[in-house]
């Protein structure tokens, strides 16, 4: 058995499709489930404790908490600043007292009812970039 470079996913090796071909297939798609399920239950974290806080390229896939006794400004940079891939997903929470409001010159937020803060501590929401300079904004928002 051979195993694959990216992910380490254990392949059969040629000469085993042809003696263990079920067998062989179980063990890649055990490898693949555990992988899959990773891959789905693993969320990087950015912990901001600051009142202002600009999103970064890093910041892609991640989940951006925001912990600050004051209220807290999270930006959008325009594309011409941070070139996020359109469909980039950056999930925020408010994990501290201090109100978080969305905002970015020169970027679309859309979002329910035009509202781009976080409703209280514990609140969640997810950034979804749509085109180059427009993002949506859902979750638990307020005015």
């Amino acid at each position: 058995m051979a195993t694959t470079p990216n992910y380490s996913w254990v392949m059969p090796d040629p000469t085993d499709l042809v003696t263990d071909l079920p067998a062989d297939f179980e063990i890649f798609g055990d490898a693949v489930d555990a992988q899959v399920f990773e891959i789905e239950t693993q969320v990087d974290l950015n912990s901001q404790t600051g009142t202002t806080y600009t999103l970064v390229s890093a910041d892609r896939g991640k989940l951006v908490s925001l912990a600050n006794a004051s209220p807290i400004t999270l930006t959008i940079p325009t594309n011409a600043v941070t070139a996020f891939p359109t469909g980039t997903r950056i999930d925020i929470i408010q994990t501290g007292a201090g109100q978080v409001t969305v905002g970015g010159s020169g970027v679309t937020i859309n979002s329910k009812a035009s509202n781009k803060k976080l409703s209280a501590q514990g609140s969640a929401a997810s950034l979804i970039k749509f085109a180059t300079d427009t993002w949506w904004l859902v979750g638990d928002l307020s005015a």
